[in-house]
């Protein structure tokens, strides 16, 4: 019975079965409970919405990648967090044959780590490391990577840059107090041509696990690491669920309207060479009327 239970979980929940989980759900069974309803339960949890809604967002944002779609506008209900809307608006943006690099992923979610394995040439980088299928693992620390310039076509950090120099003990890591995100930007200026990167936004927040900055101070840092924005959107957690905004609410904190941010800018950054700034002022200059940039 314990087999067939944590094989169940780990088909419907993606994880295996915790030991209390176990000893509740053998009690019930025993007790005249069926298999049926034990599994009803499961595709009924909060948890399982959860993977359902990333699931569905990995799979969308597949399709949209074949059919060359640059997707904005997403949405999510309320009372979630914001990987509904940050998984997908990056991995939509990934193109066919590229090299990527993904920071932080020893701590992501299941769900988007069989979307990242199934993009073809992947490798993660993190402070520890986590064997995942089709993902080379190297374990490195964002600020100081052991790779050659420009080894990537495009690097991937969702929720991962606010933590940088942060209190990152629950991740089983010492901790910091150092503010050194822009080292951890230069090096992926360095090597990577581009960026798809999400972070929460707001009012400023130095938390001890994360730093949460409004839009402009997040433009001003990536601009000071030699990055250009190609293109951001910013969503807030709104009473109807997660919407894209041209401006934020006054007053948007991490974690008051949710179980995450209350606010998330997404963005894909490029090396922002002369010539790669000249070509971005051209192109909205041809393209005035169609919004690529809520950061200005």
């Amino acid at each position: 019975m314990r087999r067939d239970l944590d094989e169940l979980w780990r088909f419907v929940l993606r994880r295996p079965i915790e030991p209390a989980e176990l000893a509740a759900t053998e009690t019930r069974l025993e007790a005249g409970m069926s298999y049926a309803s034990l599994l009803q339960e499961l595709a009924t949890s909060e948890e399982y919405e959860h993977i359902r809604r990333l699931e569905d967002g990995v799979s969308w944002a597949a399709a949209q990648r074949r059919a060359l779609e640059r997707p904005r506008n997403l949405e999510a209900p309320p009372g979630v967090d914001e990987r509904p809307i940050e998984i997908p608006w990056c991995l939509s943006r990934v193109l066919d044959g590229e090299r990527i690099l993904d920071v932080g992923y020893a701590f992501a979610e299941p769900v988007y780590l069989d979307g990242l394995g199934a993009l073809g040439d992947v490798t993660g980088v993190d402070l520890v490391l986590r064997e995942v299928p089709g993902v080379i693992s190297v374990q490195a620390d964002l600020r100081d990577l052991p790779f050659e310039d420009e080894s990537f076509d495009v690097a991937i950090a969702i929720s991962t840059l606010e933590h940088v120099g942060r209190d990152n003990t629950q991740y089983g890591l010492a901790a910091e107090e150092d503010d050194t995100l822009q080292a951890a930007l230069k090096e992926l200026r360095r090597v990577a041509k581009r960026l798809l990167v999400t972070v929460p936004t707001g009012e400023r927040e130095l938390l001890p696990e994360q730093a949460v900055y409004g839009p402009s101070e997040w433009a001003d840092r990536f601009s000071r690491a030699g990055f250009v924005v190609f293109e951001d959107e910013l969503y807030e957690l709104t009473g109807e669920g997660w919407r894209s905004v041209p401006e934020l609410t006054p007053g948007v904190r991490y974690g008051a309207r949710g179980p995450g941010a209350g606010a998330v800018l997404c963005a894909e950054l490029h090396a922002g060479s002369v010539s790669e700034r000249l070509r971005l002022a051209l192109r909205d200059r041809r393209h005035r009327g169609e919004v690529r940039r809520v950061t200005r």
